[in-house]
């Protein structure tokens, strides 16, 4: 059966927010019993901004659903729930009939990451992160060194020099700079605290690099305690790519909640 204009709304919408990374709710009719504004399996998808794509009748019962949709986005369900509205007595409606709404919560993305990099610590960290609910751009001006197949999730871009891609980022963004030069490494960092609207900015290294860094920061007037080096939570004792996207991926998702 081909999807009704309707249908095609609500799912290129759901398809759209699970892209973006961003919450919504889909609304369904689970169940419809004497006079009612839609039959069941009609769909709505509810985003976090109040806006919708589908309807479920219109009227009073959507405008319920959308408000119940709302709370959950805002205390970030993300179990099912179901309702059961009498819709006279309940929303004054004269149809008098009763329906049944499914709400389904979709949760955001918990966490996107900037990583520049795409040699050993970076695929590592990529892997580490897949099937975790973290969004990742994944930047590096040699555009042979991505893999062919990427985790949901992922986006690959070649950006050369990769510093340019700083402008472009999402706010909030974790960004990890570990570049194949400590130039580039460099200038990702300081336009990535000179724009000041990222929670971590790090850059994988020594103490050593991490003092140098921090010193031609401030002579940028850049405050060099938002820079993050060495990266990872503290106390790894070896350089394996693994180990080190690990300890990085637990600090990142210190960040938030998942």
């Amino acid at each position: 059966m081909t999807p009704s204009t309707g249908q095609l709304d609500w799912l290129a919408a759901l398809g759209a927010a699970r892209e973006a990374g961003e919450a919504c709710v889909l609304v369904t009719v689970a169940a419809s019993r004497g006079s009612a504004p839609r039959e069941a399996g009609a769909k709505m998808l509810v985003r976090r901004d109040g806006g919708f794509a589908g309807t479920i009748g219109g009227g009073r019962l959507e405008h319920r659903a959308l408000a119940r949709a709302g709370e959950l986005i805002a205390a970030g369900a993300n179990e099912p729930a179901l309702e059961r509205i009498a819709l006279g007595p309940a929303l004054g409606q004269c149809c008098g009939g009763e329906v049944t709404l499914l709400f389904e919560p979709f949760a955001g993305t918990a966490l996107r990451v900037a990583l520049f990099g795409a040699g050993h610590v970076g695929r590592a960290v990529v892997e580490v992160l897949a099937g975790l609910p973290v969004r990742i751009d994944w930047i590096d001006s040699r555009d042979g060194m991505f893999p062919a197949a990427l985790p949901p999730g992922t986006r690959a871009i070649a950006a050369d020099p990769p510093a340019d891609e700083v402008a472009d980022l999402a706010a909030g963004s974790a960004v990890v700079a570990m570049t194949h030069g400590h130039d580039l490494d460099f200038a990702i960092v300081a336009a990535a605290i000179a724009r000041g609207d990222f929670p971590y900015v790090g850059v994988i290294g020594s103490e050593t690099k991490a003092a140098r860094f921090r010193a031609r920061l401030g002579q940028r007037g850049l405050d060099p305690a938002r820079l993050r080096c060495p990266i990872g939570v503290p106390g790894l004792r070896t350089k394996h790519p693994r180990a080190v996207a690990i300890a990085l991926a637990a600090e990142l998702l210190g960040l938030t909640r998942i």
